[in-house]
């Protein structure tokens, strides 16, 4: 029976979300239900404060967990975790222990929920470790609950965990990420406790809509650049793309909808609290979005969003396209990272609040987080660089690569006059004071979405759009919390400075603001990002354009990166440099599998069609002369189109064996930076012109001889 209704006979309706919720996550209410109330108190503390769980209680939460798992038809188990690839990894165990008699029962100990041993040899490690040092070790993350994944008619309970070296370095992303969680909690208390403000925790939270296109399966599986680059490196334009409009919050087709209801289903018994879906601006592009979570939560939550996605959709005929441009000439996908902080007291720390010491404290963290990404732009563009977002950024479709701040007209007016010392002037109603003379008030809720911005502030938190659709949330907002956490030190550090110097609180938060907001400004910026004045004003600013991914994951490894990263104890300089030698290395192979499968198609698919198509035109030519001589018209447009095709196929070929000779030149260099160079700007730069001649013969040639689905029908055939 499907989880989401119930058969007339049993006298029901449609059954509530509310009611089925949730129901295959191991969250508070399972535990509640199947630990003693001690342990059930003692877990709760480990969620929330990080105290060590001890061994006793460990047994009983694994006790407890099976149970839970194996009433709900789980038979294996599964340490879910996410590696340096970018995508979940998990390997699957049965809880069966064999027993005397041939017989088996099912265990599941404390020491096997808290810890496991996956063979690490074949993960990405950059250097951290070498390949006969195979030992990797995954650790259970109690803050993230356990949930079941239901797939194929099995059930497997998953455990989401970190993955370190034998010797303890991170090998996942959730290890960094939960470090900088952390950074950040230690750096906004501080703030907050200058403010006397009751709060014990902070915590960043994060809600991240993900678009992605669908496609039909059958054209999908034609389509080997879908399959092996998850873009298409070859299709002529659709007479009809996205010029009309129409698609976008259009009416959702009947099988898209059916597919979105199925999917939400799925996420709803898992517990990701999917809020909105809608029609993007490109044929059968799509966005949901979910409501606001703890970052680590919402990061384990999208993974979760895409799994399902792509499994629902296989299982209705349809491909799911996350990749950030699998079409070209209409806009790419990306993910756009609703992110804020909260305190365990219910206090979004982004929403400005209702007294002069609510707004003050409001605007340390918001100047504080202005500061960081001016400081920072560079690693910020680092954590989002890829090959397939490099399609995307700046492309009228997405905000550029230059990484700027959008704060809105009424917030940039109440800091510019801050900076000067000038109270700025409106009503009542309009205006929240903050009760200081020479302090200018904060407008509640007042700005605007710069949809053009990358880093822009939407009413109480910031929106991060350049992040790529395919991403691991995890190392943005990894980076995101650090550089926060780093500015929100020194902006601690420079108001207890002045107090010493026995100032007010007030007058010293004041000063500290006026000089870290005059510091930091050049990043903000009100304007249309994709305008040709904005690349002149954001250079004469200093601003950094970094256009292409080996450029900017420099980033990772610039010295004021490393000691961020090592002073806030999230990574240290060797992990660091992992991230960017892995990344790197990723580029090439990407770009690599792209050049190759480009030679590939040419030869074994446009090719032939092309020289059966040009050999009837020249038979058809053939019997024009005949007819021509009895006195017919002169085939000369045939003849025109004879010459196009030949042109064509000889184009195709030449640009072909160049990018040939170019990919093994490329793929014979050692260096791992020097390598991503050449691919980027030597291999990478021949795909357009073989991508020309072809979609020239796909306009030529009739339909039934061009071996590939067409735009037209990928796009429209839903």
């Amino acid at each position: 029976m499907s989880s989401r209704s119930r058969t007339a006979s049993e006298g029901a309706g449609p059954e509530r979300i509310s009611d089925y919720f949730g129901r295959n996550v191991f969250g508070p209410r399972a535990m509640e239900e199947y630990l003693p109330k001690n342990v059930y108190r003692e877990l709760q503390e480990t969620i929330r404060r990080g105290k060590k769980l001890s061994p006793k209680i460990a047994d009983a939460v694994a006790a407890a967990m099976k149970a839970w798992a194996i009433s709900h038809g789980a038979t294996h188990y599964s340490h879910w975790f996410q590696p340096l690839t970018g995508v979940t990894a998990e390997k699957h165990e049965s809880f069966i222990k064999p027993i005397e008699g041939g017989r088996v029962i099912e265990v599941f100990s404390g020491k096997q929920l808290v810890q496991a041993e996956p063979d690490a040899s074949s993960f990405p490690s950059g250097g951290l470790r070498v390949t006969f040092e195979a030992r990797g070790y995954t650790a259970w993350d109690p803050s993230s609950p356990a949930f079941l994944m239901e797939s194929a008619g099995v059930t497997t309970l998953c455990i989401p965990t970190i993955f370190v070296s034998y010797t303890g370095e991170s090998l996942d992303t959730k290890t960094a990420l939960l470090r900088s969680i952390e950074a950040l909690n230690r750096a906004a208390l501080g703030i907050l406790r200058l403010f006397k403000a009751p709060a014990e925790r902070v915590h960043a939270t994060l809600g991240a809509e993900q678009e992605y296109f669908l496609i039909d399966e059958p054209f999908y599986r034609r389509r080997p650049d879908l399959l092996l680059c998850g873009r298409t490196l070859f299709g002529a334009p659709s007479p009809k793309g996205q010029q009309l409009e129409d698609h976008y919050f259009g009416s959702i087709r009947e099988r898209i909808f059916a597919y979105m209801t199925d999917a939400e289903s799925e996420l709803y018994k898992l517990g990701v609290p999917v809020k909105t879906r809608h029609n993007e601006v490109a044929p059968n592009q799509f966005e949901c979005a979910p409501v606001f979570e703890e970052a680590n939560v919402a990061v384990d939550h999208n993974h979760l969003v895409m799994d399902v996605f792509r499994r629902v959709a296989a299982r209705r005929g349809l491909a799911l396209l996350l990749h950030e441009k699998p079409f070209a000439g209409i806009n790419g996908s990306g993910k756009h990272l609703n992110w804020s902080l909260g305190t365990d007291k219910g206090q979004n720390l982004l929403s400005p609040g209702r007294t002069p010491q609510e707004n003050l404290q409001f605007l340390v963290f918001l100047v504080s987080i202005v500061a960081a990404v001016a400081e920072h732009s560079r690693l910020l563009r680092a954590s989002i660089a890829s090959s397939g977002n490099d399609h995307r950024l700046g492309a009228n479709e997405a905000p550029p690569a230059i990484i700027s701040i959008f704060l809105g007209a009424s917030l940039t007016r109440v800091l510019d006059d801050m900076e000067r010392g000038v109270t700025t002037s409106g009503t009542e109603e309009e205006w929240m004071s903050f009760g200081i003379d020479h302090l200018p008030p904060v407008l509640r809720d007042n700005t605007d979405r710069n949809r053009t911005s990358p880093f822009a502030f939407t009413g109480d938190k910031f929106e991060f759009r350049a992040v790529g659709s395919s991403f691991n949330n995890a190392v943005p907002v990894m980076v995101l919390n650090a550089i926060v956490a780093d500015r929100l030190n020194r902006m601690r550090a420079a108001i207890e400075e002045r107090l010493r110097g026995r100032k007010p609180l007030k007058e010293a938060v004041v000063e500290a603001l006026r000089e870290l907001y005059r510091e930091s400004k050049f990043v903000c910026y009100e304007g249309n990002n994709y305008s040709s004045e904005w690349l002149r004003e954001a250079k004469r600013r200093g601003l950094p354009n970094i256009q292409t991914t080996p450029e900017a994951l420099e980033g990772w490894v610039l010295p004021e990166s490393l000691a961020l990263f090592k002073d806030a104890g999230v990574l240290s300089e060797a992990e660091a440099k992992s991230r960017y030698h892995i990344q790197l290395e990723k580029y090439s192979k990407e770009l690599e599998i792209e050049a190759r499968l480009h030679v590939e198609m040419v030869h074994n698919f446009f090719i032939p069609a092309a020289i059966r198509y040009q050999n009837e035109l020249v038979s058809a030519l053939t019997g024009s002369a005949a007819v021509r001589a009895a006195g017919g018209p002169d085939p000369k447009a045939l003849r025109e189109v004879v010459e196009q095709v030949s042109t064509q196929v000889e184009l195709a070929l030449e640009r072909t064996k160049t990018l040939k000779d170019s990919l093994k030149e490329a793929s014979a260099v050692a260096d791992a930076k020097e390598r991503a160079i050449l691919f980027c700007h030597q291999v990478k730069p021949l795909f357009e012109p073989i991508r020309e001649a072809v979609d020239a013969l796909e306009t030529l040639l009739p339909a039934s001889l061009w071996p590939l689905p067409k735009y037209r029908e990928m796009l429209f055939l839903v």
